[in-house]
């Protein structure tokens, strides 16, 4: 099958709809499928061979963070071009209300259209006040898929229609079989801690877990917090408590193989966002490394770990619960396994082999199956209840506790 996939977000700087296109771009690929992904990226960014750039992005806040977008008359004709060269069976759009070539590929697309929705954001005004404009270019889609039930609920409040949800998926192997590093692994007296994300975004949660810290230090002086991801180290550092700043280190930027190595290191993988999140895609690459998993309750997480079964899971934006946790965890080595184990355990749902399976059951049901279904006015699909391969997906595509 000829796929053609389109990433709104830019390939400069790692995000998580990024790593899903290109994880999901290579696994079809590695079945003998023909992908490619369009994308915004600077001309200095090395791109696999299945990656064609749209051009340079520019950041712009949306959903309570800072996205890299490409829009304009220029990046609409390249849109048009890269259509044109794929002849797609399937066009697979990811966030395509996104203002970005997302929106472009999705006013200029002919063909069968996949879109996938990534964002969690209940209360959304933008998305309201564009769908009436939108309306006619989401009529286009003819199979849409959430990677959460809460990204399936804001789809279904300012969209209308639904969505089947299949989750964001991962490469569990690639973090099960990393090899620890010495330096990153800790101690009972001085145990180690990670936190992956921009830490310079309120809602990746780092005030949290340095508020949270004061009381680990207490009972585990040596112990140490692991920082991944972009940001000024400087200004997160003056906002810590002294101790606190001591027992930091960042790491900066790290590259696939460093961070399945972090997480392989660590006692423990904490997750202390605050909102705005429809999965967690690190918990599942947390628990496929074997790192006991410790979040905020936050409903995509809860559902991640399978209703709070596969992590220890603390208040949201509650320090002092967040101490607790963590101090039961680092405490008690017992816990610490078991809670390993179940991650292990639970990450084997959201591994590629089982993913893509589904989504490929999507582009086959919209390019093959046609007569088997139905779409309603807003282009959502509706199976037809004889058709088992669409039942199938429908029983199953849910994993993930969403019910």
């Amino acid at each position: 099958m000829r796929i053609g996939i389109v990433c709104p977000y830019s390939f400069d700087v790692p995000g998580g709809v990024q790593f899903h296109v290109r994880d999901l771009a290579e696994h079809f690929l590695a079945q003998g499928h023909h992908a490619s992904v369009l994308a915004p990226a600077d001309d200095d960014t090395p791109l696999p061979d299945y990656v064609e750039s749209v051009g340079r992005a520019v950041p712009v806040r949306y959903n309570g963070s800072v996205a890299r977008l490409n829009f304009g008359p220029v990046t609409a004709a390249r849109v048009g071009r890269w259509l044109e060269r794929g002849e797609f069976d399937v066009l697979h759009i990811h966030e395509p209300v996104t203002p970005s070539i997302a929106l472009l590929a999705l006013w200029s697309a002919d063909g069968p259209v996949v879109a996938t929705f990534h964002t969690s954001n209940l209360r959304s005004r933008a998305m309201q006040a564009a769908y009436p404009l939108l309306r006619p270019s989401l009529e286009k889609i003819s199979g849409r898929i959430a990677v959460s039930e809460d990204a399936r609920r804001t789809v279904t409040t300012h969209l209308g229609g639904d969505a089947v949800v299949i989750p964001n998926g991962v490469n569990v192997a690639r973090f099960a079989e990393a090899a620890p590093e010495p330096a990153w692994q800790g101690t009972t007296d001085a145990p180690t801690l990670a936190f992956l994300g921009r830490i310079d975004e309120p809602r990746k949660g780092l005030p949290v877990l340095a508020a949270a810290m004061p009381a680990v230090l207490a009972r585990h002086p040596g112990a140490r917090v692991l920082v991944a991801g972009p940001g000024d180290v400087e200004a997160a550092r003056e906002r810590m408590d002294p101790a606190v700043a001591s027992a930091t280190e960042f790491l900066g930027m790290v590259s696939d193989e460093e961070k399945a190595a972090l997480l392989s290191s660590v006692d423990a993988y904490v997750a202390p966002h605050t909102g705005g999140e429809s999965f967690g895609i690190v918990l599942v690459e947390a628990m496929s490394a074997g790192a006991p998993v410790v979040a905020s309750d936050l409903a995509a997480f809860v559902r991640v770990l399978d209703g709070g079964r596969c992590g220890a899971m603390f208040t949201n934006e509650d320090p002092g619960d967040l101490s607790r946790q963590l101090l039961r965890v680092l405490g008690d080595p017992g816990e610490r396994e078991r809670l390993a184990a179940l991650g292990s355990k639970r990450a084997m749902v959201f591994d590629w082999s089982v993913v893509a399976e589904d989504v490929m059951a999507v582009y086959e049901t919209v390019t093959h199956g046609m007569d088997d279904v139905r779409t309603d006015h807003t282009g959502h699909l509706r199976a037809d209840p004889t058709d088992t391969r669409w039942t199938r997906l429908l029983r199953g595509a849910r994993r993930g506790g969403e019910d």
